[in-house]
Order: structure tokens, then sequence, then C-alpha cells
């Protein structure tokens, strides 16, 4: 199956997509892997991509349309994907249309105020970058791995988190519209506990194991 995750900012996709990937046998494909894959290997989209990002700027939709569809091309896609973070817009989503034929959309659905909550409440460590949730920690500020006092990343406090989801509305959640009416989404409930979350996917893929 070729697979798009969607979700606001904390929603958890990422980790499912890699989790869901590893049970399906399939690649994980993100955005910013490709993009630094592309530049590594100096392929022609890759050296185009790296122009428009030393100077600064983003990288236009014509550019990582190119590095997507080269990116699918190769062999360890045969079998299908799960594109997690691309496409970001209706427009990326109209353009991926005309390369790959997407099987399902899964869209993990969570309110931006448990979204708020969630995001305000995690730690990191600045070495290792090891996350911990605040809630779970019961009053220990240190990395289990390494001793160091976790920290909160700007971009998880309360304010930047709002900031990011008002940017997710506007540009990404019409992507779920969009997609509802081709016919391929699939919405779970992104509260739930981790693990019912993973099954809640993979029965919505129809994959249970």
């Amino acid at each position: 199956m070729n697979i798009i995750f969607l979700g606001p900012p904390g929603a958890g996709k990422g980790t499912q997509a890699q989790l869901i990937c590893q049970k399906l046998n399939i690649p994980q494909i993100s955005t910013g892997d490709m993009l630094r894959a592309a530049i590594a290997a100096q392929t022609d989209t890759g050296l185009k991509a790296k122009a428009y990002m030393d100077a600064g700027q983003l990288v236009p939709d014509a550019v990582v349309i190119d590095i997507v569809k080269d990116r699918l091309a190769d062999a360890d896609c045969y079998n299908g994907y799960i594109l997690d973070g691309f496409p970001r817009t209706v427009e990326q989503a109209k353009a991926l249309a005309a390369i790959a034929t997407i099987h399902a959309v899964v869209n993990i659905a969570v309110s931006d105020e448990a979204l708020v909550k969630r995001l305000s409440g995690r730690r990191v460590c600045p070495v290792c970058g090891a996350p911990y949730s605040v809630e779970k920690l019961g009053g220990v500020t240190t990395c289990t791995k390494d001793g160091e006092t976790l920290i909160q990343r700007d971009d998880d406090k309360p304010e930047t988190v709002l900031g990011r989801l008002t940017v997710y509305h506007q540009k990404t959640a019409p992507l779920i519209d969009f997609y509802q009416q081709e016919g391929t989404l699939r919405t779970v409930d992104g509260s739930q506990s981790f693990e019912a979350v993973t099954d809640a996917i993979l029965t919505a893929l129809g994959a249970q194991q």
C-alpha cells in the first residue's frame, strides 16, 4: 500500500509511521530525509534544492515533487511506502497525484487542547535528545541515560505550539477534506494510548495482525 500520514504537530504521526512501516515491511519516507539524501547524492534536483536552502529560501513545490518522484522510483518502494510530512498543501497533493497512486491516507486526529497539553508537557535531554513526558516523570528532572537536566524546547512552549497549530489548520488541514473527497481518508483517534492508536491504524488499513 502507498500511504500518507496526516496529523497536527504532536499527534505522533512520525513515531506511528515508523512502527507501522516495520509491521508492513515498507519504507517510511519523510521530506527532510529525501532532501538530505538528494543533496548528499548530488542529484540534479538535490543541487537545486541545496541552492534554495543555502539562500535561506523554501524549496519550491516543483523541486520537492521531483525529489519525491525520484525517491518513489527506488526499489524499496515497489511494495508500498508511508509518506510522513508530505504533502503539506492541497497543491502538493494534486502534484503528487500526477506521479503516484495513494491507496490510503491516515489522519491522526487530536484536539488542539490535548496537543498543547501534550507538547508543553514534553521535555528532552539536551545531550542525547531523548523525549520525556512531565506527567510520567514523577518529579524527576534528569535524563535516565546520561543524567543531564531535561529542558523544554522553545517550539514546545504553549504559545509556540498554538502558533504551529494555527499554521497547520491554515495550510495542512485542508488536505483532510481533499482526501475525504478522494475516498482514501481514514481518521483515527490520536488521543488514545500509543498502542491503541497503532491498533486503530492497522485496523483502518485492513492490516491487523
